[in-house]
């Protein structure tokens, strides 16, 4: 085994400490890139290392901060990076420090082919079909069409969040109408809130798998799982079918609370897959004060695929 390998001891530990919401993209260049939700929810920070397991050592470069009043000016959450037609672009939630639950996603682009130089200018808000709260946008391409995925409260306003697929006509817009993917209805996605956000793709076996985090952010948190045929429209919902039953939950033997908020990389041969996500080290939270717990590491874990191609988490 390469030394750069993760390893069955390297899952049993945090991969980085308080950095929730981790995504991790493994470029051509040879880096893997890092960003994540700082616990001061107040900057946009970046690392990249030659190894997954470098990337707790990496410096990181806080590459954009919050404003000082108005939009994006508090709650900065859940960045991801993305290279999209030969630019980089950063993805993320945020709110107004007179309305600090005021969330919406907003984008940043950087034209530079090295994302730690370059200067990253805010390309403005991802316009949703309906104004509400939204968060945690993920972008993906298959078939030559991108697409983005996100979490958003409904017009009914009968959950805390839905997920919501659109194609995109451009990096920072979206196409309409959009589509519902799923909304909390099991007892699994409706402890303390009803939540369905924290999308992440994976590609494989001829199929679009998308694991996404339920209910609130304490030991009941849990990742469930969608699936769609690469071939169909995935704009249709009846092209998504959603399990029953959650993924990845709470493990009490191995110390690990509330896993969820992932994102997928690679081994650096390609070999293996790997499943990056965010959990506590301990169950006790206060669920009123649970997002201000700075302790939501990142860890690790390679994945399995059972006799259908599908993704064994647990």
């Amino acid at each position: 085994m390469n030394i750069t390998d993760i390893t069955d001891e390297d899952e049993k530990k945090p991969l980085v400490r308080q950095t929730a919401d981790p995504y991790v993209y493994f470029h051509k260049d040879g880096y893997y890139y890092f960003t994540y939700s700082c616990p001061e929810y107040d900057r946009i920070e970046i690392r990249r290392a030659w190894s997954v397991k470098g990337l707790e050592e990496a410096r990181p470069l806080t590459v954009w901060r919050k404003h000082a009043d108005g939009p994006m000016s508090w709650h900065i959450w859940a960045p991801e990076l993305h290279y999209i037609d030969s630019k980089w672009y950063l993805y993320f939630a945020a709110g107004r420090a007179e309305d600090p639950w005021w969330i919406r996603t907003w984008v940043l682009e950087n034209t530079s082919q090295d994302p730690f130089c370059g200067e990253w200018v805010e390309k403005g808000m991802l316009v949703p079909e309906w104004d509400s709260f939204m968060l945690d946008t993920t972008v993906f391409e298959n078939k030559g069409k991108h697409f983005a995925v996100w979490a958003q409260k409904s017009p009914e306003k009968t959950e805390n969040s839905c997920l919501y697929l659109a194609e995109m006509s451009s990096p920072y817009e979206l196409k309409f109408p959009v589509t519902l993917l799923s909304r909390p209805e099991f007892d699994w996605e409706c402890r303390g809130f009803k939540v369905n956000e924290g999308a992440a793709v994976l590609k494989r076996n001829g199929k679009i798998f998308i694991t996404y985090s339920a209910s609130a952010t304490d030991a009941t948190y849990c990742m469930g799982l969608l699936y769609a045929d690469e071939n169909s429209d995935l704009t249709k919902a009846q092209s998504w079918t959603k399990l029953k039953k959650p993924v990845l939950v709470t493990d009490e033997a191995a110390g690990i609370f509330g896993p969820g908020h992932n994102s997928f990389t690679t081994s650096r041969d390609g070999k293996t897959d790997y499943l990056v996500y965010h959990a506590r080290p301990y169950a006790e939270v206060d669920l009123a004060f649970a997002l201000y717990d700075p302790n939501r590491h990142a860890w690790v874990k390679k994945i399995k695929y059972d006799e259908k191609g599908f993704p064994v988490f647990q």
